[in-house]
């Protein structure tokens, strides 16, 4: 199983995994890449560094990397490296998708133990619907308003962005709700992922997205808003941002 120990000749190593990262790096795609996710001193992504890999380069070394064992991808996730931390987490996401009940449950606690490390916005959104969103299809949420409540920004992203599966699954109560405790946060990275889930939930049942827009559009944060209104007809994304 993945997540057991794996013999040392050839095995799927952190180290190895490092090896591959390097060979695909970029200089220059990294200093942009450290620019587009805000590493700036004060900002959200303050510190992050990058190799400058693209997604799908990384999404190759995931098959590759695919039978790594968790060990390992601790490892990796302790990098300073974005891309080597993205890589970790998409192994990790093809382990749990292709994993039995026991490796799963596994999985998701490795992840909800280590997710100080999952901590810029691609890495959230790559990971939290598919590992503990997945999880929690059919089992208690309580930790989901846990990272609601948290002073941490990317245990609140990591919150909202879980529920996308349920969304997916027709299931939008906990997406509704979580929005409703997060009208009052101040980080525009959580305005725009509540806004994206609301406009999932739209795309499904534009019904249940109105009738939340009906009782707080006067509270939500602009950008929240706007990514939540943005696929209703002109003359209603109109009305509600002149109210």
């Amino acid at each position: 199983m993945p997540y057991t120990s794996m013999p040392a000749s050839g095995a799927p190593t952190c180290r190895r995994a490092l090896l591959a990262l390097r060979a695909l790096a970029n200089r220059k795609k990294a200093k942009r890449m450290a620019q587009f996710f805000k590493t700036g001193e004060g900002q959200y992504g303050a510190g992050d560094r990058f190799l400058g890999i693209s997604v799908p380069a990384i999404r190759q070394l995931t098959n590759k990397f695919s039978a790594m064992p968790l060990a390992e991808c601790r490892q990796l996730l302790l990098s300073p490296y974005n891309d080597a931390r993205l890589l970790a987490l998409l192994v990790m996401v093809q382990q749990y998708r292709n994993g039995d009940e026991r490796a799963q449950v596994a999985i998701c606690r490795f992840y909800v133990r280590h997710r100080r490390r999952v901590n810029n916005w691609n890495l959230v959104d790559s990971s939290a619907p598919y590992i503990l969103g997945a999880q929690l299809l059919k089992r208690k949420r309580s930790v989901l308003y846990q990272l609601t409540r948290s002073s941490s920004l990317w245990d609140r992203r990591i919150a909202v962005l879980a529920t996308l599966m349920f969304i997916r699954h027709g299931d939008y109560a906990d997406t509704l709700r979580i929005a409703r405790l997060l009208l009052a946060d101040k980080q525009d990275l959580i305005h725009k992922a509540c806004g994206w889930m609301l406009r999932e939930v739209g795309k499904r049942q534009r019904s249940r997205l109105e009738e939340f827009l009906t009782a707080n559009h006067r509270l939500m944060p602009r950008t929240m808003l706007r990514y939540a209104i943005e696929r209703l007809p002109a003359r209603k994304r109109r009305a509600y941002l002149q109210r």
